[in-house]
């Protein structure tokens, strides 16, 4: 299958290419400003996906068999400091590529955020839960999953993903990347003990991604996470048990969001997402967090600090 991937270089994006090529997939790969190889691309091309004409262009061009939309402004704080680009790559640009997966009758994968709920439910929200965003980037998502279905209702698929784990191309993308530069910087990090999510890795989500470009029965919107909803906090101390790093050397401060109210009324509490129909449909194993850490691996840059903590 020829797939057209946005957002390549990200961390979602190159484990995409590399979870399709080794399916035997050819994937093109659109990136910003990343200069670097993404390991699993057929071809590489740069290009502003806020650029309409240019982004037919080169679909029309490539004509592919599906699009996998992994590119967005997905820092909340970044889409309150641009909100007008965070519109264009959140919203108007999945928007532009259902329309062009219509025109093609090609397939589409578009992700979503399990940032679209509030996260003030004590049970875990199904596909059909009231979708109520706190933020700028929450409300853009939402918003993109109802243009998508719109113009694509009959073949697309928008995955409402959590926090993700894994191993970036550049080391910064992903939690346990961010502790360890934090902590190689000589700086301790906040983590909320009150604040819970659900997290798998990217190469988990990736695997899902592909298995549902190769079937023909999912269509909609779904949810994918891993098999544990943890707290901030526990996320970050089992990071640091897992490599065998000790409290001074890697410290973190228990934070609740009583302490910070203000902030935390744009942060979900609990964001426990219900696989369901999905997990009864697929291969794709749901991942457990013990599992996500024997793959995590120390970011290159940390190194030196680590071996001498």
């Amino acid at each position: 299958m020829k797939i057209l991937l946005t957002g390549a270089s990200g961390l979602v994006g190159s484990a995409f290419a590399q979870a399709a090529t080794r399916r035997g997939h050819h994937v093109i790969g659109l990136v910003g400003a990343y200069a670097g190889t993404v390991p699993g691309l057929a071809a590489k091309r740069t290009l502003d996906l806020t650029d309409e004409a240019a982004l037919t262009a080169v679909v029309l061009e490539t004509f592919p068999e599906a699009i996998v939309n992994c590119a967005a402004i997905s820092e909340p704080a970044h889409c309150d400091a641009d909100p007008a680009r965070a519109q264009a790559l959140n919203v108007a640009l999945p928007e532009h590529l259902a329309r062009l997966t219509h025109h093609l009758s090609a397939k589409l994968i578009h992700l979503s955020s399990e940032q679209v709920f509030d996260g003030t439910s004590a049970e875990a929200y199904t596909v059909k839960s009231t979708v109520k965003p706190l933020n700028l980037y929450a409300r853009q998502k939402a918003e993109s999953e109802r243009l998508v279905l719109a113009a694509a209702p009959l073949m697309s698929v928008t995955l409402r993903i959590p926090l993700l784990t894994g191993n970036s191309l550049t080391a910064q993308r992903s939690l346990h990347e961010r502790l360890f530069a934090a902590w190689a910087a000589g700086q301790t990090p906040h983590v909320y003990t009150d604040e819970f999510r659900q997290p798998c890795t990217a190469g988990n989500l990736a695997e899902l991604m592909v298995e549902i470009l190769e079937r023909n029965d999912v269509r909609g919107v779904f949810h994918w996470a891993g098999a544990d909803l943890l707290s901030r906090h526990e996320l970050a101390r089992r990071i640091r048990a897992h490599f065998k790093l000790s409290e001074t050397s890697a410290p973190l401060i228990a934070v609740t969001r009583a302490d910070d109210p203000r902030a935390a009324s744009k942060r979900p509490a609990r964001l426990g997402l219900d696989l369901k129909p999905l997990a009864g449909v697929v291969k794709t194993p749901i991942e457990t967090f013990a599992a996500q850490l024997d793959q995590f691996i120390i970011p290159p840059a940390c190194r030196a600090w680590y071996f001498s903590a």
